[in-house]
This record gives structure tokens, C-alpha cells and sequence, in this order.
């Protein structure tokens, strides 16, 4: 399956975008018909792939109309296995429109003249933002399962989500560590986004900060190499050629620093979007900051 990177940059993004997000839109008109008598929504169309993950956990699944094609691609996406098992769209209107949903869930990277579409047809919509902080990102967790009609589920999930992130805290006294997550094409993730939050959460420090990043923005193979961070986290091959992460961290510069910089496998897909996908992301960060720790022993 061909891979749409820059799709899933631009649909998802919350971990390094550091948008303002947007209120979440009340559906734009009362339930349809197929709504079920107590008003949960039968039929529910995402519409972005970060919302998929999201709804795939607090959703029955009969209540599943379909999900973006991105949550099908296993590179960019942590539910493909399941996502291949449900229906999904290209985020065009006639598509949508044909599956009768009852609520579609929209982001705000979602294709505009689809939501356009949607509001001249009175089909109920809601829309969020990027969330910015894990605070943000629990709030759009417990906001999906409540216009889904699940809010327990949400809370649920919320707790899971909690519980994950004070698992992968470090232990008192731990030394902190200076790390880089790079995303494809040499950005990396600056002050004030998800992923900031993540790696301070998880002990470490982001050194895109010291490198003067602002948001996310392009760091320089030569700057890393000439103040490199405790641990440089970068992708995971993928068939076809070599993605620009991949070819850094091949260089063979970054050979002479292995006495000094640990190098770690992040997986691009858990820079994608937050939700659920904090709880895979965390371990992998707390993962990369013991193995660097057990390094210097």
C-alpha cells in the first residue's frame, strides 16, 4: 500500500504542529432519523485520522459508518489492522454523502469544500482542533465519546491514558537527558508542542530547544552533529526508498558520536496524533531515555 506521508502530516500533526486548536463544533443540526431513540448517533463517518484512533476506542462498532484511508496505512497509522476491517473514505463528499452518516467527525485539516458540503446539507458535524498539551488531547478523547454518545468510554480511556503517562515517568533522582525526535523530511518537534510535553513527562529534554527551534522546524545535520543530544529518535524503515530520517541516521557521520549519542527506532507514527496514541508513545520514550541510562553504567 502506497504510503501518503504529507496526507498524514497535514491530517494529523498534533504532536508537532503547535496550532492553537479549535473548539470543538456542536453538530450542526439535530440527529437524523437513523439516530437511535436516545439520541446516540447509529452511523458515524471520521473524517481525520486522529479522530479514527479515538473512535475505534470509544465507539460501538456497528456505530462505524467509515474512517479516513489513513488510518488503513501501517506506517503512518497504530490501528491499521483493525482500521483494514472497517470501511473507509478518501474524505470526498459524494462519499461521505452516500453512507447516510448521522455525524461526521472532522478535523481542521479536513478537506474544506467536504465540510462545506456537509454544513448545505444540514448532515451534523463536529469539528476539533490540534490539541497542544496532553490536557488538550484528554479533553478531545472525552469530547469524541461524548457526541458519539459513550462518555464513560471516554473517561475511560482518559484514565488509561493517565495511567500510562505515570508509568513512564522517571524515578526520582533520575539524570536528565537532552533528546531529538526528528519527523520526516528533517523536522523536529520544538517548545510548546505535544511532543515537547511528551519527552519532559518522560525525563528528557527536548534539544530542539537548545538547536533555537520555535514549533517545528528543520534542524541541520551539522548542528546535530556538532552539539548532539543523549539520544537522537528517528523512524523505522519502511519498503521503498529511504525516507530522510532513515538517511540520517545511516550517516556515517553520526558514527564517530555513538560514544556519545545513543541512537533510538521512534516509530513516525506516534507523531502523528495524540489520544490513545500517548499511551504507545510514552513507553517508546521511556523506553529510549532506560537504554540510554543503562549506556552509561
Amino acid at each position: 500500500m502506497a504510503i501518503d506521508r504529507r496526507g498524514l502530516l497535514a491530517a494529523g500533526l498534533a504532536m508537532t504542529a503547535g496550532c492553537t486548536p479549535a473548539p470543538l463544533a456542536r453538530p450542526s443540526s439535530p440527529p437524523t432519523s437513523s439516530a437511535n431513540a436516545d439520541g446516540r448517533p447509529r452511523r458515524v463517518v471520521s473524517l481525520n485520522p486522529c479522530l479514527d484512533v479515538i473512535l475505534v476506542q470509544v465507539a460501538d462498532r456497528d456505530q462505524i459508518a467509515a474512517l479516513s484511508h489513513y488510518a488503513r496505512q501501517d506506517y503512518g497509522s497504530t490501528i491499521a489492522p483493525l482500521a483494514r476491517t472497517l470501511p473507509f473514505t478518501y474524505e470526498t463528499a459524494e462519499e461521505v454523502i452516500a453512507l447516510r452518516p448521522d455525524l461526521v467527525l472532522t478535523g481542521r485539516h479536513s478537506s474544506l469544500a467536504t465540510r462545506n458540503a456537509l454544513d448545505r446539507l444540514k448532515i451534523p458535524a463536529a469539528l476539533f482542533g490540534v490539541p497542544d498539551t496532553v490536557a488538550e488531547s484528554l479533553d478531545q478523547v472525552r469530547q469524541v465519546a461524548a457526541v458519539v454518545g459513550r462518555p464513560e468510554r471516554g473517561e475511560a480511556l482518559a484514565r488509561r491514558i493517565e495511567t500510562a503517562l505515570a508509568a513512564a515517568a522517571p524515578a526520582s533522582g533520575t539524570p536528565p537527558l537532552s533528546a531529538l525526535v526528528f519527523m520526516p523530511g528533517g523536522f523536529a518537534s520544538g517548545p510548546g508542542t505535544l511532543m515537547d510535553e511528551m519527552m519532559r513527562r518522560t525525563g528528557l529534554t527536548n534539544a530542539a530547544g537548545r538547536y533555537g527551534l520555535r514549533r517545528s522546524m528543520s534542524v541541520p545535520l551539522e548542528q546535530v552533529i556538532a552539539d548532539p543530544p543523549d539520544i537522537l529518535l528517528s523512524g523505522e524503515p519502511y519498503p521503498g526508498a529511504p525516507s530522510w530520517a532513515e538517511r540520517v541516521m545511516e550517516h556515517p557521520a553520526l558514527s564517530h558520536l555513538a560514544g556519545g549519542m545513543n541512537r533510538a527506532a521512534f516509530p513516525e507514527r506516534l507523531l502523528f496524533c495524540g489520544g490513545p496514541v500517548l499511551i504507545q508513545t510514552a513507553a517508546a520514550l521511556s523506553r529510549a531515555r532506560d537504554a540510554a541510562l543503562a549506556s552509561r553504567r
